[in-house]
Protein backbone atom coordinates (compact mmCIF):
# COMPACT_ATOMS: atom_id res chain seq x y z
CA UNK A 1 0.00 0.00 0.00
CA UNK A 2 1.26 3.10 -1.05
CA UNK A 3 2.06 5.35 2.39
CA UNK A 4 2.63 8.78 -0.10
CA UNK A 5 0.03 11.30 1.37
CA UNK A 6 -2.00 12.98 -1.20
CA UNK A 7 -1.31 16.43 -2.25
CA UNK A 8 -4.37 18.10 -1.08
CA UNK A 9 -4.32 16.20 2.63
CA UNK A 10 -3.22 18.26 5.24
CA UNK A 11 -0.10 17.34 7.33
CA UNK A 12 -1.16 15.49 10.60
CA UNK A 13 0.67 17.99 12.46
CA UNK A 14 0.20 21.50 10.78
CA UNK A 15 1.50 23.46 13.67
CA UNK A 16 5.25 22.07 12.96
CA UNK A 17 4.52 22.40 9.47
CA UNK A 18 5.33 26.09 8.30
CA UNK A 19 4.00 25.51 4.75
CA UNK A 20 0.66 24.33 6.05
CA UNK A 21 0.26 27.80 7.57
CA UNK A 22 1.46 30.17 4.84
CA UNK A 23 -1.96 30.69 3.68
CA UNK A 24 -3.23 31.29 7.17
CA UNK A 25 -0.94 33.95 6.90
CA UNK A 26 -1.69 35.32 4.55
CA UNK A 27 -5.54 36.08 5.61
CA UNK A 28 -3.96 37.54 8.82
CA UNK A 29 -1.73 39.74 6.60
CA UNK A 30 -5.01 41.31 5.58
CA UNK A 31 -7.01 41.30 8.50
CA UNK A 32 -3.89 43.81 10.11
CA UNK A 33 -3.58 45.59 7.25
CA UNK A 34 -4.92 49.37 7.97
CA UNK A 35 -7.65 50.31 6.04
CA UNK A 36 -7.49 52.89 3.58
CA UNK A 37 -8.97 56.28 4.68
CA UNK A 38 -11.63 56.40 1.30
CA UNK A 39 -13.34 52.58 3.02
CA UNK A 40 -14.63 54.84 5.63
CA UNK A 41 -16.14 57.86 3.92
CA UNK A 42 -19.47 56.32 2.09
CA UNK A 43 -20.34 55.37 5.57
CA UNK A 44 -19.91 58.87 7.30
CA UNK A 45 -21.16 59.98 4.42
CA UNK A 46 -24.36 58.39 4.56
CA UNK A 47 -24.57 59.62 8.60
CA UNK A 48 -24.24 62.61 7.87
CA UNK A 49 -26.90 62.61 5.29
CA UNK A 50 -28.83 61.32 7.57
CA UNK A 51 -27.78 63.72 10.83
CA UNK A 52 -28.92 66.32 8.15
CA UNK A 53 -32.18 65.49 7.43
CA UNK A 54 -33.09 64.82 10.62
CA UNK A 55 -32.03 68.44 11.74
CA UNK A 56 -34.69 69.50 8.53
CA UNK A 57 -37.18 67.84 9.76
CA UNK A 58 -36.96 69.00 13.10
CA UNK A 59 -36.73 72.72 12.11
CA UNK A 60 -40.17 72.08 9.33
CA UNK A 61 -41.51 70.52 12.70
CA UNK A 62 -40.96 73.19 14.97
CA UNK A 63 -41.74 75.58 12.12
CA UNK A 64 -45.53 73.87 12.03
CA UNK A 65 -45.81 73.70 15.94
CA UNK A 66 -44.70 77.95 16.45
CA UNK A 67 -46.24 79.59 13.82
CA UNK A 68 -49.83 78.66 15.23
CA UNK A 69 -49.01 79.46 18.26
CA UNK A 70 -47.87 82.60 17.76
CA UNK A 71 -50.46 83.93 15.11
CA UNK A 72 -53.89 82.13 16.91
CA UNK A 73 -52.34 81.47 20.39
CA UNK A 74 -49.84 84.06 21.66
CA UNK A 75 -47.94 86.75 20.53
CA UNK A 76 -45.50 89.50 22.05
CA UNK A 77 -46.37 92.98 22.44
CA UNK A 78 -43.86 95.81 23.66
CA UNK A 79 -45.15 98.64 25.53
CA UNK A 80 -44.85 102.32 24.21
CA UNK A 81 -45.91 105.56 26.30
CA UNK A 82 -47.26 105.79 29.55
CA UNK A 83 -50.86 105.35 29.53
CA UNK A 84 -51.26 102.24 31.79
CA UNK A 85 -48.66 103.54 34.03
CA UNK A 86 -48.09 102.75 37.15
CA UNK A 87 -48.87 99.09 36.20
CA UNK A 88 -47.31 99.01 32.47
CA UNK A 89 -44.44 100.72 31.56
CA UNK A 90 -43.06 102.02 28.44
CA UNK A 91 -41.18 98.88 26.28
CA UNK A 92 -41.85 96.07 28.98
CA UNK A 93 -42.48 93.01 27.18
CA UNK A 94 -45.66 91.41 27.51
CA UNK A 95 -46.96 88.07 25.93
CA UNK A 96 -50.71 88.19 24.73
CA UNK A 97 -53.55 85.51 25.15
CA UNK A 98 -55.24 85.68 21.61
CA UNK A 99 -57.17 82.06 22.50
CA UNK A 100 -59.13 83.01 25.32
CA UNK A 101 -61.51 85.36 23.38
CA UNK A 102 -62.23 82.79 20.97
CA UNK A 103 -63.74 80.90 24.05
CA UNK A 104 -65.61 83.45 25.93
CA UNK A 105 -66.54 87.42 25.33
CA UNK A 106 -63.95 90.44 26.81
CA UNK A 107 -64.58 91.22 30.75
CA UNK A 108 -64.69 94.16 32.88
CA UNK A 109 -61.19 94.57 33.77
CA UNK A 110 -59.16 92.68 31.21
CA UNK A 111 -56.26 94.34 29.72
CA UNK A 112 -55.72 94.56 26.27
CA UNK A 113 -53.90 95.14 23.21
CA UNK A 114 -55.86 96.59 20.58
CA UNK A 115 -55.42 98.16 16.98
CA UNK A 116 -55.26 101.88 16.74
CA UNK A 117 -58.51 102.87 15.38
CA UNK A 118 -57.21 105.70 12.88
CA UNK A 119 -53.79 103.75 11.99
CA UNK A 120 -54.25 99.92 11.42
CA UNK A 121 -50.84 99.27 11.91
CA UNK A 122 -50.30 100.68 15.31
CA UNK A 123 -51.39 99.00 18.36
CA UNK A 124 -52.88 100.29 21.85
CA UNK A 125 -52.98 98.99 25.16
CA UNK A 126 -55.97 99.58 27.54
CA UNK A 127 -58.47 98.46 30.04
CA UNK A 128 -62.27 97.48 29.53
CA UNK A 129 -64.11 99.41 31.48
CA UNK A 130 -67.76 99.52 29.64
CA UNK A 131 -69.36 96.12 28.16
CA UNK A 132 -71.81 95.84 24.81
CA UNK A 133 -75.46 97.08 25.61
CA UNK A 134 -73.98 99.18 28.76
CA UNK A 135 -74.21 102.85 29.26
CA UNK A 136 -71.04 104.66 30.45
CA UNK A 137 -70.88 107.99 32.12
CA UNK A 138 -67.71 109.26 32.85
CA UNK A 139 -68.36 112.28 35.00
CA UNK A 140 -67.04 113.26 38.83
CA UNK A 141 -63.71 111.92 38.19
CA UNK A 142 -65.47 108.51 38.29
CA UNK A 143 -66.77 106.18 35.74
CA UNK A 144 -70.38 104.87 36.48
CA UNK A 145 -72.09 102.46 34.74
CA UNK A 146 -75.94 101.54 33.60
CA UNK A 147 -76.89 97.94 32.84
CA UNK A 148 -79.64 94.94 33.52
CA UNK A 149 -78.03 94.43 37.17
CA UNK A 150 -77.45 98.27 37.89
CA UNK A 151 -80.08 99.93 36.15
CA UNK A 152 -80.36 103.04 37.87
CA UNK A 153 -76.61 103.18 37.68
CA UNK A 154 -73.23 102.19 39.83
CA UNK A 155 -70.01 103.91 40.26
CA UNK A 156 -67.15 101.12 39.51
CA UNK A 157 -64.67 100.35 42.10
CA UNK A 158 -61.14 100.13 40.55
CA UNK A 159 -59.68 100.25 43.66
CA UNK A 160 -57.96 96.50 42.18
CA UNK A 161 -55.84 98.71 39.56
CA UNK A 162 -56.35 102.54 40.11
CA UNK A 163 -54.67 104.44 43.32
CA UNK A 164 -57.36 106.31 45.49
CA UNK A 165 -55.71 109.54 44.15
CA UNK A 166 -56.52 108.30 40.19
CA UNK A 167 -59.15 110.91 38.94
CA UNK A 168 -61.42 109.85 35.38
CA UNK A 169 -61.43 113.14 34.10
CA UNK A 170 -64.48 114.05 31.43
CA UNK A 171 -68.12 114.65 31.07
CA UNK A 172 -69.31 111.63 28.91
CA UNK A 173 -72.57 110.32 28.19
CA UNK A 174 -72.25 106.48 26.10
CA UNK A 175 -74.67 103.72 25.25
CA UNK A 176 -72.60 100.71 24.20
CA UNK A 177 -73.88 98.96 20.61
CA UNK A 178 -73.95 94.69 20.48
CA UNK A 179 -70.03 94.32 20.57
CA UNK A 180 -68.84 97.20 21.48
CA UNK A 181 -66.57 98.25 24.66
CA UNK A 182 -65.49 100.90 26.38
CA UNK A 183 -61.36 101.25 26.62
CA UNK A 184 -59.68 103.56 29.27
CA UNK A 185 -56.01 103.70 30.50
CA UNK A 186 -54.59 103.30 33.84
CA UNK A 187 -53.11 106.67 33.43
CA UNK A 188 -56.15 108.55 33.62
CA UNK A 189 -54.92 111.79 33.18
CA UNK A 190 -52.29 110.93 30.23
CA UNK A 191 -53.89 108.06 28.29
CA UNK A 192 -55.77 108.51 24.87
CA UNK A 193 -58.53 106.31 24.65
CA UNK A 194 -62.39 105.19 24.55
CA UNK A 195 -62.79 109.42 25.73
CA UNK A 196 -61.34 110.90 22.59
CA UNK A 197 -61.73 107.84 19.96
CA UNK A 198 -65.02 106.65 21.31
CA UNK A 199 -65.88 102.85 21.65
CA UNK A 200 -64.05 99.65 19.80
CA UNK A 201 -65.58 96.73 18.45
CA UNK A 202 -64.20 93.19 19.36
CA UNK A 203 -62.83 92.74 15.95
CA UNK A 204 -60.20 95.79 17.02
CA UNK A 205 -59.04 93.20 19.96
CA UNK A 206 -55.90 91.57 19.33
CA UNK A 207 -56.22 89.71 23.07
CA UNK A 208 -55.99 89.97 26.42
CA UNK A 209 -52.42 90.44 28.05
CA UNK A 210 -51.81 87.42 30.09
CA UNK A 211 -47.90 88.09 30.89
CA UNK A 212 -45.02 90.04 31.39
CA UNK A 213 -42.10 88.61 30.96
CA UNK A 214 -39.35 91.48 30.56
CA UNK A 215 -37.96 92.66 32.53
CA UNK A 216 -37.16 89.83 34.81
CA UNK A 217 -37.85 91.64 38.46
CA UNK A 218 -41.56 92.87 37.43
CA UNK A 219 -42.70 89.32 35.50
CA UNK A 220 -45.85 87.62 36.21
CA UNK A 221 -48.91 86.51 35.04
CA UNK A 222 -52.24 88.80 34.97
CA UNK A 223 -55.95 87.59 35.85
CA UNK A 224 -59.00 89.34 35.24
CA UNK A 225 -59.41 91.15 38.31
CA UNK A 226 -62.35 91.63 40.32
CA UNK A 227 -64.26 95.25 39.36
CA UNK A 228 -67.15 95.70 41.76
CA UNK A 229 -69.36 98.65 42.31
CA UNK A 230 -69.29 100.96 45.16
CA UNK A 231 -72.07 101.44 47.80
CA UNK A 232 -74.54 103.64 47.03
CA UNK A 233 -73.56 105.99 50.18
CA UNK A 234 -70.19 106.23 48.68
Amino acid sequence: MDKRKSSEEVPSNPIGDPKAWRGYNASLKDLARPQKKSEYLPSFSFSFGNFVLEVVKILIIAILIIKPIHYFILQPFYVKGASMEPNFHNNEYLIIDELSYRLHQPRRGDVVVLRDPFRSDEFFIKRIVGLPGERVVVDNNHVEIFNAAQPHGAVLDESAYLAPSVETSGHLDVTLGQGQYYMLGDNRPASFDSRSFGPITRQSMIGRTAVRAWPIPRARTFQTPTVPYLPLNS
